[in-house]
């Protein structure tokens, strides 16, 4: 087992004064239950129930009154029901929908218990007449494993000492370099790490990508509601490599015939499941940060491996002198998102970035992200700091005066100047820092008082 650095957030869950049934959300195969069942050894007592089976199934299927609910799943798992110390684990509860809806009775009437449930496709499945118990229920989201994690998963202990140090020892940065560009290649997904670890091989990782690509195919395509949708779906996953880090058109995707309202529908389907996300831009430079469903999306896939597999150009990682250069940028911007995204567990974080469409002045920068009440603008970009004119417009009119570069050089601080004259720190991050953004921005303001 791994270590993922959500098991701390469960523990904070644990000991919480107003603790309620946790539902963890994350797409299949990113290390749901393999969490639960380590944050279970903390626990004198562990049930397990899978409603992927029918006798854990039938449980919540055969049975009017609650409270006899509960006493059958103790009887028929043969566990203690004066146990106070006992963790309740529902998996795959997405398999019967009734079960979303019944835990708000274990807040209720037994909130002594500790539940937890997971699922993918949760939304999919509620009917029309159910719905999600707001308010009787916490959401936590489990994404791939992140660089930190894949560090402490290859028992590259020094280096992760490194990352963990702030600031970052000059010395470290060309081991993090590289192993950051091996995480990049093979992405996050737990079972594709796990047999990386052990056989450092390559070649042997693609029948696993095929594996997972193709059991997602089928989860998602079970809640298509034709045929027609089932091939619009099939075609959406195939090529959403293509389409990744790009702003996309629902009409024609991937260069099909598909209309605007298949292709939609097919994508909010993948992306109940959590495989890809629409990330929407935003025209301001202060808070509020709202993103304009209205402007055309960007498309940000589960996992940077799954697309460098998808894309076939694994190749072209392994050989570059710096990620910035493959696919035309597209990775070096997909793995940050991906980062950024790895240590935010609330199901309501999002990506964005900025745009200004005007005629003959264009600018769009590759993400913002909400620190200390501000918008901090992030250009994924290496090259000399001259070249950074999105940057430079979106200062023009940011009433702060920090910026980040993600790149692939050493940490460091510039201070530029838009063209009119207003000045502002560039934080230059390494790419393999990215996770680590919120804890260098907090050094960089308690160093420079910015």
């Amino acid at each position: 087992m791994y270590h993922r650095n959500l098991l701390e957030e469960l523990v904070k869950w644990r000991h919480s004064t107003n603790r309620k049934p946790l539902i963890i959300r994350g797409a299949r195969q990113v290390g749901k239950t393999t969490l639960v069942q380590q944050f279970a050894l903390q626990y004198q007592q562990f049930i397990y129930l899978n409603l992927e089976r029918k006798e854990d199934a039938v449980i919540f299927q055969n049975y009017t009154r609650f409270s006899t609910l509960v006493e059958a799943i103790f009887f028929l798992k043969d566990k203690n029901i004066q146990q106070a110390d006992t963790l309740i684990f529902i998996d795959e509860i997405q398999e019967v929908p009734e079960a979303i809806n019944l835990l708000r009775y274990f807040y209720e009437d037994f909130p002594q218990l500790h539940v937890i449930a997971a699922g993918s496709l949760l939304e999919a499945v509620l009917h029309e007449n159910m719905t999600m118990p707001v308010g009787r229920v916490e959401f936590k989201v489990l994404r791939p494993m992140s660089f930190e994690e894949f560090l402490d998963a290859m028992g590259e202990k020094a280096a992760l000492q490194q990352y963990r140090t702030i600031p970052v020892a000059d010395f470290a940065h060309d081991k993090l370099l590289q192993l950051f560009h091996t995480y990049t290649l093979i992405g996050g997904m737990p079972e594709i790490i796990a047999h990386y670890v052990e056989n450092r091989n390559l070649t042997a990782l693609i029948p696993i990508y095929e594996s997972l690509l193709v059991s997602y195919m089928n989860d998602v395509e079970k809640y298509a509601r034709n045929s027609t949708m089932v091939q619009v779906i099939r075609h959406v996953i195939k090529s959403m490599s293509v389409e990744a880090g790009t702003r996309i058109k629902f009409q024609h995707f991937g260069q099909s015939n598909y209309g605007s309202r298949e292709v939609g529908e097919a994508i909010r389907t993948i992306e109940k499941a959590l495989l890809l996300y629409l990330v929407y831009p935003c025209t301001g430079t202060a808070l509020p940060l709202f993103p304009d469903k209205k402007k055309s999306p960007r498309l940000q896939l589960l996992d940077t491996g799954l697309m460098n597999h998808l894309a076939g150009i694994q190749k072209e990682i392994i050989g570059t002198p710096d990620l910035d250069l493959v696919y035309k940028g597209k990775v070096a911007e997909h793995i940050v998102g991906q980062e950024l995204l790895a240590t935010q567990y609330n199901v309501l974080s999002e990506l964005h970035f900025w745009t200004r469409e005007k005629k003959d002045a264009t600018a769009e920068l590759d993400y913002v992200y909400i620190y200390g009440g501000r918008i901090i603008p992030i250009e994924v970009k290496s090259g000399a700091t001259g070249r950074l004119r999105s940057l430079h417009a979106f200062m023009e009119h940011s009433p702060q005066h920090l910026a980040v570069r993600v790149y692939g050089g050493k940490l460091s601080i510039n201070t530029l100047d838009t063209p009119s004259g207003k000045g502002y720190h560039l934080l230059n991050l390494p790419y393999y820092l990215t996770g680590q953004i919120e804890k260098y921005l907090a050094w960089f303001g308690a160093e420079f008082g910015v």
